[in-house]
Protein backbone atom coordinates (compact mmCIF):
# COMPACT_ATOMS: atom_id res chain seq x y z
CA UNK A 1 0.00 0.00 0.00
CA UNK A 2 1.34 3.24 -0.74
CA UNK A 3 1.32 6.36 1.63
CA UNK A 4 -1.53 8.57 2.35
CA UNK A 5 -0.53 12.19 1.15
CA UNK A 6 -1.93 15.40 2.40
CA UNK A 7 -3.33 16.06 -1.05
CA UNK A 8 -5.04 12.19 -1.08
CA UNK A 9 -8.26 12.80 0.08
CA UNK A 10 -9.77 10.04 2.79
CA UNK A 11 -12.66 8.80 4.00
CA UNK A 12 -14.50 10.70 7.12
CA UNK A 13 -12.87 9.87 10.36
CA UNK A 14 -15.74 10.25 12.16
CA UNK A 15 -17.15 7.50 10.32
CA UNK A 16 -21.01 8.09 10.11
CA UNK A 17 -23.68 6.55 8.00
CA UNK A 18 -21.48 4.79 5.44
CA UNK A 19 -23.22 2.80 2.49
CA UNK A 20 -21.27 0.18 0.75
CA UNK A 21 -22.29 -0.90 -3.01
CA UNK A 22 -21.70 -4.68 -4.00
CA UNK A 23 -22.09 -4.44 -7.80
CA UNK A 24 -23.41 -7.28 -9.54
CA UNK A 25 -24.52 -8.31 -12.93
CA UNK A 26 -28.06 -9.35 -12.36
CA UNK A 27 -28.60 -7.26 -8.41
CA UNK A 28 -26.41 -4.50 -6.56
CA UNK A 29 -26.03 -5.75 -3.11
CA UNK A 30 -26.66 -2.57 -0.44
CA UNK A 31 -25.55 -2.50 3.47
CA UNK A 32 -25.32 1.01 5.72
CA UNK A 33 -23.61 1.43 8.59
CA UNK A 34 -24.75 2.12 11.78
CA UNK A 35 -24.47 6.19 12.93
CA UNK A 36 -21.29 5.83 14.63
CA UNK A 37 -19.88 3.77 11.54
CA UNK A 38 -20.13 0.32 14.04
CA UNK A 39 -22.06 -1.60 12.79
CA UNK A 40 -22.89 -3.09 8.97
CA UNK A 41 -26.21 -4.12 8.33
CA UNK A 42 -28.08 -5.11 5.44
CA UNK A 43 -29.94 -2.67 3.22
CA UNK A 44 -31.55 -4.06 0.29
CA UNK A 45 -30.78 -5.36 -3.13
CA UNK A 46 -31.48 -3.47 -6.49
CA UNK A 47 -32.30 -5.69 -9.38
CA UNK A 48 -30.69 -4.47 -12.76
CA UNK A 49 -32.01 -4.96 -15.94
CA UNK A 50 -30.17 -6.34 -19.00
CA UNK A 51 -29.14 -4.13 -21.60
CA UNK A 52 -30.60 -0.68 -19.96
CA UNK A 53 -28.14 1.73 -17.93
CA UNK A 54 -26.79 1.29 -14.47
CA UNK A 55 -29.03 2.46 -12.00
CA UNK A 56 -27.13 5.38 -11.11
CA UNK A 57 -30.08 7.50 -10.12
CA UNK A 58 -31.98 4.68 -7.97
CA UNK A 59 -28.05 4.38 -5.92
CA UNK A 60 -28.55 8.45 -5.18
CA UNK A 61 -31.67 8.31 -4.15
CA UNK A 62 -30.94 5.07 -1.69
CA UNK A 63 -27.86 6.83 -0.49
CA UNK A 64 -30.15 10.08 0.34
CA UNK A 65 -33.06 8.15 1.98
CA UNK A 66 -30.20 6.04 3.78
CA UNK A 67 -28.69 9.03 5.46
CA UNK A 68 -25.28 7.97 4.07
CA UNK A 69 -22.62 10.50 4.82
CA UNK A 70 -19.82 8.27 2.54
CA UNK A 71 -20.11 5.52 -0.27
CA UNK A 72 -17.41 2.56 -0.46
CA UNK A 73 -17.88 0.58 -3.73
CA UNK A 74 -16.83 -3.18 -4.06
CA UNK A 75 -13.89 -2.99 -6.89
CA UNK A 76 -14.40 -7.11 -8.51
CA UNK A 77 -10.91 -7.24 -9.45
CA UNK A 78 -9.99 -11.01 -10.79
CA UNK A 79 -8.10 -13.43 -8.46
CA UNK A 80 -4.64 -12.34 -8.80
CA UNK A 81 -5.88 -8.32 -8.12
CA UNK A 82 -5.94 -7.27 -11.07
CA UNK A 83 -8.84 -5.24 -13.32
CA UNK A 84 -11.72 -6.82 -15.17
CA UNK A 85 -14.18 -5.36 -17.16
CA UNK A 86 -16.59 -5.14 -13.96
CA UNK A 87 -14.07 -3.72 -12.14
CA UNK A 88 -13.78 -0.78 -15.11
CA UNK A 89 -17.72 -0.21 -14.84
CA UNK A 90 -17.48 0.09 -11.26
CA UNK A 91 -14.64 2.62 -11.22
CA UNK A 92 -16.76 5.12 -14.06
CA UNK A 93 -20.10 4.05 -11.40
CA UNK A 94 -18.07 5.26 -8.32
CA UNK A 95 -16.75 8.36 -9.97
CA UNK A 96 -20.50 9.10 -11.23
CA UNK A 97 -21.50 8.35 -7.89
CA UNK A 98 -19.05 10.96 -5.95
CA UNK A 99 -19.98 13.45 -8.57
CA UNK A 100 -24.10 13.40 -8.44
CA UNK A 101 -23.81 12.98 -4.51
CA UNK A 102 -20.99 14.91 -3.63
CA UNK A 103 -20.06 12.42 -1.11
CA UNK A 104 -16.75 10.78 -0.85
CA UNK A 105 -16.46 7.47 -2.51
CA UNK A 106 -13.70 4.52 -2.01
CA UNK A 107 -13.01 1.51 -3.86
CA UNK A 108 -12.54 -1.62 -1.67
CA UNK A 109 -10.79 -5.17 -3.41
CA UNK A 110 -14.38 -6.78 -2.96
CA UNK A 111 -13.04 -10.43 -3.39
CA UNK A 112 -14.02 -13.54 -1.36
CA UNK A 113 -16.96 -11.20 -0.20
CA UNK A 114 -19.84 -13.32 -1.38
CA UNK A 115 -17.76 -16.87 -0.80
CA UNK A 116 -18.29 -14.56 3.12
CA UNK A 117 -22.18 -13.83 2.89
CA UNK A 118 -22.26 -17.78 0.62
CA UNK A 119 -20.63 -19.53 4.23
CA UNK A 120 -22.74 -17.00 6.32
CA UNK A 121 -25.87 -17.81 5.13
CA UNK A 122 -24.79 -22.04 5.03
CA UNK A 123 -24.29 -21.53 8.46
CA UNK A 124 -27.66 -20.74 9.41
CA UNK A 125 -28.62 -23.55 7.90
CA UNK A 126 -30.18 -21.83 4.68
CA UNK A 127 -29.40 -22.50 0.96
CA UNK A 128 -28.25 -20.24 -1.45
CA UNK A 129 -31.32 -20.45 -4.00
CA UNK A 130 -33.54 -19.80 -0.86
CA UNK A 131 -31.71 -16.39 0.13
CA UNK A 132 -30.20 -15.04 -3.29
CA UNK A 133 -31.02 -12.03 -3.33
CA UNK A 134 -30.00 -11.70 0.39
CA UNK A 135 -26.15 -12.86 -0.09
CA UNK A 136 -26.08 -9.56 -2.48
CA UNK A 137 -26.94 -7.77 0.62
CA UNK A 138 -25.01 -9.83 2.90
CA UNK A 139 -21.80 -9.37 0.33
CA UNK A 140 -22.21 -5.59 0.88
CA UNK A 141 -22.11 -5.70 4.28
CA UNK A 142 -19.05 -7.84 4.58
CA UNK A 143 -17.70 -5.33 1.92
CA UNK A 144 -18.63 -2.37 4.71
CA UNK A 145 -17.49 -3.99 7.72
CA UNK A 146 -14.11 -4.90 5.89
CA UNK A 147 -14.00 -0.89 4.81
CA UNK A 148 -14.63 0.74 8.30
CA UNK A 149 -11.92 -1.28 9.98
CA UNK A 150 -9.35 0.37 7.67
CA UNK A 151 -7.81 3.07 9.57
CA UNK A 152 -7.02 5.74 6.60
CA UNK A 153 -9.12 4.67 4.01
CA UNK A 154 -8.53 6.76 0.32
CA UNK A 155 -11.59 8.16 -1.14
CA UNK A 156 -11.93 8.54 -5.25
CA UNK A 157 -10.40 12.25 -6.12
CA UNK A 158 -12.99 12.98 -8.76
CA UNK A 159 -10.31 14.42 -11.05
CA UNK A 160 -8.86 10.56 -11.93
CA UNK A 161 -9.60 7.53 -10.29
CA UNK A 162 -7.76 5.53 -7.75
CA UNK A 163 -6.51 1.91 -7.07
CA UNK A 164 -8.34 -0.20 -4.59
CA UNK A 165 -7.08 -0.35 -1.17
CA UNK A 166 -5.74 -3.67 -0.32
CA UNK A 167 -3.14 -4.78 1.68
CA UNK A 168 -2.32 -8.32 3.21
CA UNK A 169 -3.06 -7.58 6.49
CA UNK A 170 -6.59 -5.78 5.82
CA UNK A 171 -7.52 -9.02 3.12
CA UNK A 172 -10.63 -10.47 3.44
CA UNK A 173 -10.25 -14.11 4.66
CA UNK A 174 -10.19 -16.63 1.87
CA UNK A 175 -13.20 -18.92 1.19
Amino acid sequence: MTAVTDEQRLMPAARGRWMAIDWGERRIGLAISDPTGIIATPAGVITRRAGKRPPVAELVRRSAALEATAIVMGLPLDGEGEETPRSIECRAIAMELGRRTLLPVALVDERYTTAAAIRGVRETGDTRRDRQADIDALAASVLLQHAMRIASLPALSLDEPSAPHSTDSDALPTP
